[in-house]
């Protein structure tokens, strides 16, 4: 699988790091990681998640993206913090993050697809 991730200049002064997944498919497999300071330094947004609202697959999502972000060495804590962001504490890279993230999404996104074609976005 070629996952291309991508280090991007921050926009905003309160972010250390942005990383992104290069993709052409932004709404079903982007991600992004951005390091601020804090207890809580790396926050990870799943873009697909916001249109996955029905479970089961909405369940899988979680777990998928949970347990990816668990695996990812150096991770201490990893919790979602919102319907599309997950906190972590831990000493890992964006690169590593993005990319397990990116693994768990291709795993599901032809059911993710099928849920974002029907909403018509």
């Amino acid at each position: 699988m070629d996952i291309q991730t991508e280090c991007l200049k921050p926009t905003d002064t309160e972010i250390e790091e942005e990383w992104v997944r290069v993709t052409n498919e932004i709404d079903i497999l982007g991600v992004c990681a951005v390091k601020v300071s804090g207890d809580w330094p790396w926050r990870v947004a799943i873009h697909v998640a916001e249109f996955a609202r029905v479970d089961p697959l909405r369940a899988e999502l979680v777990e998928a993206i949970s347990e990816a972000l668990r695996n990812v060495p150096g991770v201490l804590r990893a919790e979602q913090e919102d319907r599309e962001v997950w906190v972590l504490q831990g000493q890992v890279t964006g690169d590593a993050l993005v990319r397990e993230c990116s693994i768990a999404l291709e795993r599901l996104a032809p059911s993710l697809r099928k849920v974002y074609a029907m909403l018509g976005a």
